[in-house]
Parts: C-alpha cells; sequence; structure tokens
C-alpha cells in the first residue's frame, strides 16, 4: 500500500470522530451511523478517506462508538481508499468527543489533527499544519466566518486571535464558527483522566481562557451531514465536485 506523503516528512495521524447518536437525522440514522449515510451515491465516510488521503493526511483513526461496527465492517483497514485506518472504541460508556480523543491517545503519538466525522472541509490541510508547526502551539482551531449562514456562529475572533468559543451563551460578536478541524499536542489532555466523559468543546473552551489556542481562518465555507438539509446540500456539492473533476 502506497501513501501520498506531505512535503516536510511523514504526516501526523487525523482522527476522526464518528462515536456519536445522530439524534437530530431520527429515523435516517436509527440503525445506521451517520458516516454510512449515502452521500452523492455512497457511504460519506468514503468521500471523506479518499480527501484525507489527497491531502497527503492518509493515517486515520476512528473514534467510535454507537452502531461503529457497521463503520468497521465498511472502511476496513482502509486501503482501497488510500488510507491506513486504525480503530478506538467507546466501551460500554459514551466518552464525549473529548473522552474519545483521551482514549485514543495510545495510537496517535504527541500531535495530530482532529476531524468531526459529518464534516466535509474543502480546504486544503497541509497550511493549516505548517501554521501550527511553526507557531509551536499546543492547539489550533479553524474558524471560518460564517455570520450565521449555515449554523450558529459560536467563536468570537479577531486580530487572528480565538477571543471567545462558546457553543451555548452565544452573542453578536460572535460571527466565526468552529469549522470542524483542529489539531491538538497530546499533552492538553494531561487534565483529564483515561475513560472520563467529556466534551471537545469543554477542553477548547479553557483553552481559550488560559491563551492557548491558536486560530486559523479559513475561506472555504464547510459542508455537514448532521442535519437533513445539510444531507441534501452536501450530496449537491459532491455531485458537482464529481461531474466537474470527471470532464477536465
Amino acid at each position: 500500500m502506497t501513501f501520498a506523503v506531505p512535503e516536510g516528512g511523514a504526516p501526523p495521524p487525523i482522527v476522526l470522530l464518528a462515536g456519536g447518536l445522530a439524534s437530530r437525522l431520527g429515523a435516517i440514522t436509527r440503525t445506521l451511523p451517520k458516516s454510512l449515510v449515502e452521500i452523492a451515491g455512497e457511504p460519506f465516510i468514503a468521500h471523506q478517506l479518499r480527501y484525507l488521503a489527497g491531502e497527503g493526511f492518509p493515517d486515520v483513526v476512528i473514534c467510535a462508538g454507537h452502531l461503529g461496527e457497521q463503520i468497521e465492517a465498511f472502511v476496513g483497514d482502509g486501503g482501497r481508499f488510500g488510507c491506513r485506518v486504525r480503530y478506538s472504541w467507546d466501551g460500554a460508556a459514551r466518552l464525549g468527543t473529548g473522552g474519545a480523543i483521551r482514549q485514543a491517545l495510545p495510537l496517535l503519538g504527541r500531535r495530530f489533527l482532529v476531524m468531526y466525522g459529518d464534516s466535509y472541509l474543502p480546504i486544503r490541510f497541509r497550511p493549516v499544519w505548517d501554521a501550527f508547526d511553526r507557531a509551536a502551539a499546543v492547539a489550533l482551531m479553524t474558524v471560518f466566518r460564517n455570520e450565521r449562514r449555515w449554523d450558529d456562529s459560536n467563536v468570537e475572533f479577531s486580530g487572528g486571535v480565538i477571543k471567545v468559543y462558546d457553543k451555548v451563551h452565544r452573542t453578536d460578536a460572535m460571527r466565526h464558527i468552529d469549522y470542524g478541524l483542529g489539531i491538538l499536542d497530546a499533552s492538553v489532555f494531561a487534565p483529564f483522566e483515561a475513560g472520563q466523559p467529556f466534551d471537545l468543546a469543554e477542553l477548547y473552551g479553557a483553552l481559550v481562557r488560559e491563551g492557548r489556542l491558536m486560530g486559523y481562518e479559513v475561506q472555504e465555507r464547510f459542508y455537514e451531514i448532521g442535519s437533513v438539509s445539510g444531507i441534501a446540500e452536501t450530496d449537491g456539492f459532491l455531485r458537482a465536485r464529481r461531474h466537474s473533476e470527471a470532464i477536465r
């Protein structure tokens, strides 16, 4: 198996958070994990994995939980998508997004990327990693000037700095949104015990308050399959992209 490797050395692993219940989708995900919802003719995770491989980040760790055995049965070792895929499981209790990453640390090494399992992010990943690497940061969040267009904005970002991040108490000063791609140093998980359930947003919030969360603004909108309308938009986008590539 051959992996694309970005210039500058072997790529770090990327965590794909795919253990959620997907309750917003109702009957669509009652017996099917969100990652396997059909988008543009195939399970969504197939699009994600091929894109990550094409961006030069083929080392993927899937944090699995709800119906995760179906994801493993479809994806396997990731070879047919150009990836090497490994799995980290929640276990008997759901760990939340933060707890799931904490559980996966033995597979990840010191620094790694994090992406939500219901997001398609049509950006170049290498410049984000390079900016993090140059800054010698311990955590990075990509942000997008959303202006509440595609979801509720949850980030106050100005002068290149994340000043506030809050998914619950939103204000008019929040013009940006967590884009869905992060980079973390394993050291930021030191306050959390293995097996402790917590949300990644909790960790991000603490890092903002400590002045340790670097912001990186992207210009391309995100696509998601966490809502019925998002599924329709993402399906249309990926079908159009496939058609455009086919006629080049």
